[in-house]
């Protein structure tokens, strides 16, 4: 045998029994580390954690909280908002906004009332024709900004200002009275109906926002679709070259939030009673919708955040002005404090966000 044979044999000899292990460095992550990493994997929990110091809060302030607000209540306050943040976060989860909801809300609300007692069409058909125009609505949005490229921001602040003067044009700032609605056209106000389980009264325009939140939930966790949405939310370039048709599912996104804002354009009927073009929807919706979104955790960068943490959002929101009331405060104080929670919300998201850096 050669020397150099020798050598390679000597050498694989005292390999025998030697560790295969290859050498890791691994960085002890402090406790705040930590938490910013949990809070990037769960979204939702901020909001859930601000919501439970915030019952608490007032639980303590107020001595009758718990027994004149209860969760029922709450969810009655927050049903349109609920619904109407579920179309604002599919639109925040492709990192757009859309400044238009409320308008879209009331004027699918008018069109369903002066189809059926301006031209005799039956309410169950004014209904869906109000659902298909505000589902047209939300389309054109996101036909402007997906293949004529123009900004959200830009595009939704213009049509949100159309459909509230097209809004008033139509209807000739009519209202349509709740006693002639109740006699005429009862289905308008199905959503204003309630069921008392256990002697509580639930309306189910409550039933049909926990319905959406939590069909919204499961799309877009456990379907290729709501992948899409938030791949195009994260990197919309990346997205398409994996193959996301990132033009048509923005598309589908503002459309889908057109047809929830027309919902919750039926639900305001029937949380009102009557349909005015008047509605504070109109003017304040925008703002409730985005304010439960940016509460509830979703990133204004767009894909990251969970229709639970918008839900939860809208709960604080609902929790703030219930119990400031029960507390005796000026309500400019709801204003203030929400503000607040918006800046604090948005610090937290960035500070979250550095956990993927």
């Amino acid at each position: 045998m050669s020397s150099d044979a020798k050598a390679v044999t000597s050498y694989e000899e005292g390999l025998r029994g030697a560790s295969e292990k290859v050498a890791e460095f691994q960085e002890q992550k402090s406790l705040l580390k930590q938490l910013q990493h949990w809070l990037h994997q769960t979204p939702s929990a901020v909001p859930m954690i601000v919501l439970l110091a915030s019952v608490i809060l007032f639980g303590l302030l107020s001595p009758n909280f718990f027994k004149a607000v209860t969760l029922s209540t709450i969810l009655q306050q927050i049903a349109i908002v609920g619904i109407l943040g579920c179309a604002q976060s599919l639109v925040v989860l492709t990192a757009g906004i859309d400044l238009s909801v409320g308008a879209i809300a009331v004027f699918s609300s008018v069109l369903m009332g002066q189809l059926t007692f301006r031209y005799g069409i039956p309410a169950p058909a004014s209904i869906v024709l109000g659902l298909m125009c505000g589902t047209a609505m939300g389309f054109v949005n996101g036909w402007l900004i997906a293949k004529v490229k123009l900004p959200p921001f830009i595009v939704t602040l213009g049509t949100w200002q159309i459909i509230l003067a097209a809004n008033y044009i139509y209807s000739a700032n009519e209202t349509i009275r709740s006693s002639d609605i109740e006699k005429m056209a009862p289905a308008l106000q199905f959503w204003g109906y309630s069921i008392q389980p256990g002697g509580v009264k639930v309306l189910y325009a409550v039933f049909l926002m926990v319905a959406l939140v939590a069909l919204l939930a499961y799309v877009l966790r456990h379907t290729a679709w709501g992948r899409h949405v938030y791949a195009v939310g994260d990197d919309p370039e990346a997205a398409e070259l994996a193959g996301v048709q990132t033009k048509r599912v923005l598309m589908q996104v503002y459309a889908i939030g057109g047809l929830f804002c027309a919902v919750a354009g039926w639900v305001m009927i029937g949380r009102f009673g009557s349909v005015s073009p008047s509605a504070s929807t109109g003017q304040l919706g925008n703002i409730q919708a985005i304010t439960a979104v940016v509460i509830g955790g979703i990133s204004l960068f767009g894909g990251r955040g969970s229709i639970v943490g918008m839900f939860f959002g809208a709960l604080i929101v609902g929790v703030f002005e219930m119990g400031l009331k029960m507390v005796g405060t000026d309500p400019q104080w709801t204003f203030f404090l929400i503000g607040l929670l918006i800046i604090l919300a948005v610090a937290v998201d960035q500070w979250i966000r550095k956990a993927s850096a």
